[in-house]
């Protein structure tokens, strides 16, 4: 069975609307995406608390999938006339295909270092003896591929020493977590605001055999680690650095931060730390903060 899908380069009020209107029309799927992606006018935006989201992605592409026994010319002039407003777009054949192999296919082992790899549970590693994180792409942010969870995973397969206590602060899939009590002997905690990721990296945990401590951010008051690591972004880190400064007794990992807002962010965190670039990444950097 084949697929008809609608493009659509629009503004984003616009596009806000018509992912409604869409919807309501039968559709099997909208997303709306940068109509700049991968190419130099590509915008940063990654819709972070307390960003204006009407500013976003003012030049939108709409994609939108119907079912192909559909009159997909009949219902873009109905949304055109739902919208009062004329739009030109364009119709491609999507064709049937194992959708869950291909999804797989995307993901791939990720070699971190020559001897720590990041395994999908459908591949075999392609170092059997090196040390190897079981993790599946899931509900909580954190496989291992983006730039921001790459870095610190180097960091941690780097710096990290058996008798380090550390904290992962907003752990997704608790990727960070349970990739440092692979290298650390010492208490790893890990939490977040979201009850999905705290499930997640339990059940991330379970298939690693590891033992991490999963809590509620609350339940983190008046306690320290060697070594807190926040892969968030810049926004909720400026909002949590006099929380993350007193939860770190020596070394502080910031990820999340793009180029741009590293001058930003070295301002609110130098009162605690001296800051440091460690490393940078397709317009990502991750800060090492050392305590005064």
């Amino acid at each position: 069975m084949a697929f008809k899908q609608i493009v659509i380069n629009i503004d984003s009020k616009a596009a806000e609307i018509l992912s409604d209107i869409f919807s309501e029309l039968n559709a099997l799927s909208v997303s709306i995406e940068d109509q700049y992606e991968g190419t130099q006018l590509e915008q940063p935006i990654f819709n972070e608390p307390g960003m204006d989201i009407e500013n976003l992605w003012q030049h939108s592409r709409l994609k939108v999938l119907f079912n192909s026994a559909l009159d997909v010319e009949a219902i873009v002039i109905l949304a055109q006339q739902l919208l009062e407003q004329q739009f030109d777009y364009i119709i491609e054949i999507i064709d049937d295909q194992d959708w869950v192999r291909k999804t797989q296919d995307q993901f791939l082992p990720i070699k971190i270092t020559d001897n720590f790899y990041i395994v999908p549970s459908w591949h075999q590693s392609p170092n059997k003896n090196a040390l190897n994180l079981n993790l599946d792409p899931g509900l909580a942010f954190g496989t291992g591929s983006h730039p921001t969870t790459f870095m610190c995973l180097q960091w941690i397969a780097a710096h990290l020493t058996s008798c380090d206590t550390v904290v992962d602060y907003g752990c997704g899939s608790g990727i960070l977590a349970i990739a440092a009590k692979k290298f650390t002997t010492a208490v790893v905690v890990a939490t977040d605001i979201d009850p999905q990721a705290l499930l997640s990296t339990e059940y991330n945990a379970h298939n690693n055999q590891v033992i991490i401590e999963i809590v509620e951010p609350k339940a983190l008051e008046a306690r320290s680690f060697n070594i807190v690591i926040a892969n968030i972004l810049s926004n909720p880190l400026k909002f949590l650095a006099p929380l993350l400064s007193s939860l770190s007794n020596r070394k502080l990992i910031l990820s999340g931060i793009l180029v741009e807002q590293v001058d930003q962010l070295t301002e609110i965190y130098k009162q605690w730390f001296t800051v440091e670039v460690a490393n940078t990444m397709d317009g990502w950097v991750l800060l090492e903060c050392s305590k005064k």
